[in-house]
């Protein structure tokens, strides 16, 4: 191909994973305002603990303008739902094969583990294969505990998690698994 600087030019495709799982983020936000507004369930996303370095004044507001992750994050969202304590984060892949888990943080991982010694109710929601999931901490916790893998494999979520449906007015219907992992009856629901 005649190129008009005489130069042939190769492009590559940028890929900016910084906001992969937004989506998933905003669907489970919108899921948590109807849980809220139905009085179903409290449920907040957390934000990140950050340390302000540099505050200047514009308008008469503050602004942050210098900061650093105080930190390490534990899990995305936290709440109460029938007197239990939940927490879970929100994870999304590309692969169609496995979910990495690589996707989640040592201190996470620590994390999922306090929470089920305190017994409390803990899970991933995994966005994957156009599908969501919901993946119960002890579950994710005994893979780990009993693989040498790096991913959880495809099947193994199949198997071990609850797909979730989702409505465009309700939004992610996870709390309907968590009555089953939380052990609550109809009588309670």
């Amino acid at each position: 191909m005649n190129y008009p600087n005489g130069k042939k030019q190769e492009y590559k495709k940028v890929i900016n994973y910084a906001n992969r799982g937004m989506d998933l983020e905003s669907i489970i936000n919108e899921t948590n305002e109807y849980l809220l507004e139905k009085d179903i369930a409290i449920i907040y996303k957390k934000p990140t603990p950050i340390g302000i370095v540099k505050v200047s004044y514009e308008n008469n507001k503050e602004v942050i303008t210098r900061a650093y992750f105080a930190s390490p994050s534990t899990l995305d969202y936290n709440g109460v739902y029938k007197g239990k304590y939940i927490e879970f984060d929100a994870k999304k892949t590309e692969s169609r094969t496995s979910f990495p888990l690589a996707n989640i943080h040592e201190h996470q991982i620590k994390h999922i583990r306090n929470i089920i010694n305190h017994k409390g109710i803990v899970f991933l929601i995994i966005s994957m294969n156009e599908c969501y999931y919901l993946l119960n901490g002890p579950d994710l916790i005994s893979f780990i505990d009993s693989q040498t893998r790096k991913s959880i494999p495809y099947d193994y979520i199949k198997e071990n998690a609850y797909e979730l449906e989702y409505n465009y007015n309700k939004g992610l219907n996870y709390i309907k698994y968590i009555d089953v992992i939380g052990g609550f009856t109809n009588e309670e629901a």
